[in-house]
């Protein structure tokens, strides 16, 4: 019997321990913010007050507090990751998916390379039928528009694209925005297609195994290509950028393994790719850093920013991120976004050459409204600035959701609901905070 009762004694405390385990560890481990990359935290305490209390608000908002900054949640995360990508062959990153050979891919861009995401030849012809205003408009102040088509990892990659995917293309997005382009006389550059002709004698991969963007090595030739294109359409000459010397490496840099940081995997497999890094230089010259190019642009832009090209080659100019966000602030230490601005003065005052980049998977949200929105300023200036004025209230309440981890996490939430795009899901929760329906 009392051997019993020692058994039983045993069992009690180490189920007391392991129950108690993440109190305990919770109590050591000070900082309890987990390390996650693409997850979004509340980082700010939910504050408690007597109308916070009675509403039930505060009782949830701190539940979500604390899950956020459970003492395991990191491990937990990174230990459920790992199984499911050993054992299914599956990541945990919103929206991408495994190919062959371990080429991770967002889904949407896979969509893109075989058409799936078409958005129809009238609907392009209209777009570019209004660029072509926008680019006549602009001329006249003495300002240059240029559309830049960027390759993405879903068609440049296809070989080693998941069988299930494949099927006859009947058209794409690429396809009929650069058809469009030359019917109506809108500049382009195409970069998709000047990457598949480098694609068979390239001395290095131009696209990454665990990476969403171009290579920092195929980023280097897309800015090098569009510089001494740029030159050409606005008659300018521009700091050439050239490199010495180049590092041959099998551990990713910068961005070329973006996605691998978001797999928030316990162990990392290898990456068994050689990766080329060219030490960029800029040709100093002041005389010739003086085309100030705005830059409207998806992700792919990012890498250019990281290098320095908007100061040492773009003459200090912007990058309006999905027409959003203003990078550089204006305002330092403050973030400002583009509806915050005076559109026609800063595209005509401001700026030598306007540049709208963005890769194939974007391209059916091409520009973010920019060329609507020009188009309408220029031929119904009293329609758009009515607009401009009406919609106010919706951006302040959008851009406090964007820049409050607590609302921004919500709007996520219900983009994953609803299926909708982040940015729509942002703009129900503005519309509601604004006591619109």
């Amino acid at each position: 019997m009392a051997a019993k009762s020692k058994i039983y004694t045993k069992e009690i405390i180490i189920a007391f321990i392991a129950l108690s385990f993440p109190m305990l560890y919770a109590f050591v481990k000070k900082d309890n913010k987990p390390n996650l990359t693409g997850i979004v935290i509340s980082d700010k305490k939910p504050e408690m007050n007597k109308e916070n209390w009675l509403s039930g608000v505060y009782q949830t908002e701190m539940d979500d507090y604390n899950n956020d900054h459970w003492s395991l949640k990191e491990i937990s995360v990174r230990l459920n990751n790992q199984f499911y990508y050993k054992a299914f062959n599956q990541i945990r990153v919103n929206g991408f998916v495994i190919g062959k050979d371990d080429y991770v891919y967002s889904e949407s861009y896979i969509f893109s390379a075989f058409g799936d995401d078409f958005i129809g030849e009238e609907r392009i012809k209209t777009q570019m039928q209004k660029a072509k205003v926008v680019q006549d408009s602009l001329k006249r102040h003495g300002v240059d528009l240029l559309l830049v088509f960027a390759p993405g990892k879903g068609e440049y990659c296809i070989e080693q694209v998941e069988d299930k995917y494949k099927h006859p293309i009947k058209n794409t997005n690429h396809a009929e925005f650069v058809k469009q382009c030359k019917s109506n006389g809108v500049n382009h550059l195409d970069l998709y297609t000047y990457f598949n002709l480098l694609k068979p004698n390239t001395k290095y991969p131009l696209f990454p195994k665990f990476g969403h963007h171009w290579s920092y090595y195929g980023e280097v030739l897309a800015v090098d290509t569009i510089i001494r294109h740029i030159e050409v359409l606005h008659n300018t000459q521009m700091p050439e950028i050239f490199w010495e010397k180049t590092d041959v490496v099998d551990t990713a840099r910068s961005r070329d393994a973006d996605v691998l940081k978001s797999m928030n995997l316990y162990s990392n497999p290898d990456q068994n790719m050689q990766l080329a890094y060219p030490e960029l230089l800029f040709e100093n010259d002041s005389l010739k850093n003086r085309t100030r190019v705005l830059t409207i642009s998806d992700s792919y832009w990012y890498g250019p920013v990281y290098m320095g090209v908007p100061t040492q080659c773009f003459a200090g100019g912007q990058f309006w991120y999905y027409f959003n966000k203003v990078i550089p602030s204006p305002i330092p230490g403050e973030k400002v976004e583009v509806w915050e601005l005076n559109l026609k003065e800063e595209i005509e005052k401001k700026n030598n050459v306007v540049m709208l980049l963005y890769s194939d998977g974007n391209l059916g949200a091409f520009g973010n409204t920019f060329i609507q929105d020009a188009y309408e300023m220029y031929t119904s200036p009293a329609t758009y600035w009515a607009r401009v004025d009406k919609n106010k209230t919706i951006q302040t309440y959008a851009k406090q959701i964007r820049n409050q981890p607590g609302l921004l996490k919500k709007a996520t939430q219900k983009s994953s609901e609803l299926q909708i795009p982040l940015d729509s899901a942002i703009k129900l929760d503005a519309m509601k905070m604004a006591g619109m329906k």
